[in-house]
């Protein structure tokens, strides 16, 4: 199994993980040089018995949160990016878009961390088995758990 290809195939998805545990962008280069480290020293107790996809998905989600609780004691930060490239002919539409997903991006990170952990993995495509299996939770809990986070998220979205 190498790591390049996993990277590869699975990068986006960690991309995105780390982002909703992350702000600061440059904070997020760092975290995902951890999470890949991380995934190369746990690769080989990967056992194929489960899903490559959820096992990533459970290094990242750890990896992170080891990141947010020495994170917690310092202050937070996150520079704001006041330039919008438009690659579509209408503006306002991606603008509206890259709201939205702003607004879900900060909604996410907002959740309590059970919440967080089961939403961005679903977001990523993952069952509600992967996630039980990704996060060591049975898969009924990994279903109410995101019941739960989908309430709060329309709430958050909504203000």
């Amino acid at each position: 199994m190498d790591l390049s290809a996993i990277l590869s195939e699975h990068g986006a998805m960690l991309g995105r993980i780390v982002a909703s545990y992350e702000a600061d962008p440059a904070l997020q280069q760092e975290l995902m040089q951890e999470v890949s480290l991380t995934l190369w020293r746990a690769l080989p107790k990967y056992n194929a018995s489960g899903s490559l996809k959820a096992f990533v998905a459970r290094v990242a989600q750890n990896r992170c949160i080891s990141h947010v609780g020495k994170a917690a004691a310092a202050p937070r930060r996150a520079e704001l990016d006041d330039e919008m490239v438009a690659d579509s002919p209408h503006p306002e539409e991606s603008l509206s878009r890259e709201q939205q997903r702003q607004a879900l991006l900060i909604a996410v990170r907002r959740l309590p961390l059970p919440l967080r952990q089961v939403t961005t993995l679903a977001l990523e495509g993952l069952s509600h088995r992967d996630i039980a299996d990704a996060l060591g939770i049975s898969e009924n809990n990994a279903m109410v758990r995101f019941s739960r986070a989908k309430t709060l998220l329309r709430d958050l979205v909504a203000r």
